[in-house]
């Protein structure tokens, strides 16, 4: 059993930033890829970002590249998505999941449904 704990959502104005934090249970956190979705109300979840077991390998969606970065402290079992130029359709709940206990590859990390443990959510509001 994997727990996921997101923390740092927020009201903001466009343009402003935030930082979301991850806290993973588990000794196997180091072994795994980590991603970060988001879903809108009335919408499905989707991908927003991906980081490799070891930070080496990140991948991001179209809408987000260049304003977000996605991290992680193995030593703290810690994900982190930073926000930038934060602009009102990126309102969302942003949650985080593990690539532990799922079916995802390469070729379906950006799938909601290969992911088998979520967190609960964090709420991200940009005002414009």
């Amino acid at each position: 059993q994997v727990q996921l704990v997101e923390s740092g959502g927020g009201l903001v104005q466009a343009g402003d930033s935030l930082r979301l934090s991850c806290a993973a249970s588990g000794r196997s956190f180091s072994d795994y890829r980590m991603a970060w979705f988001r879903q809108a109300p009335g919408k499905e979840r989707e991908f927003v970002a991906a980081i490799s077991w070891n930070g080496g390998d990140t991948s991001y969606a179209d809408s987000v590249k260049g304003r977000f970065t996605i991290s992680r402290d193995n030593a703290k079992n810690t994900v982190y998505l930073q926000m930038n130029s934060l602009k009102p359709e990126d309102t969302a709940v942003y949650y985080c999941t593990t690539q532990q206990g799922g079916q995802c590859t390469i070729a379906t990390m950006k799938r909601p449904d290969c992911y088998r443990y979520w967190g609960q959510g964090t709420q991200v509001t940009v005002s414009t």
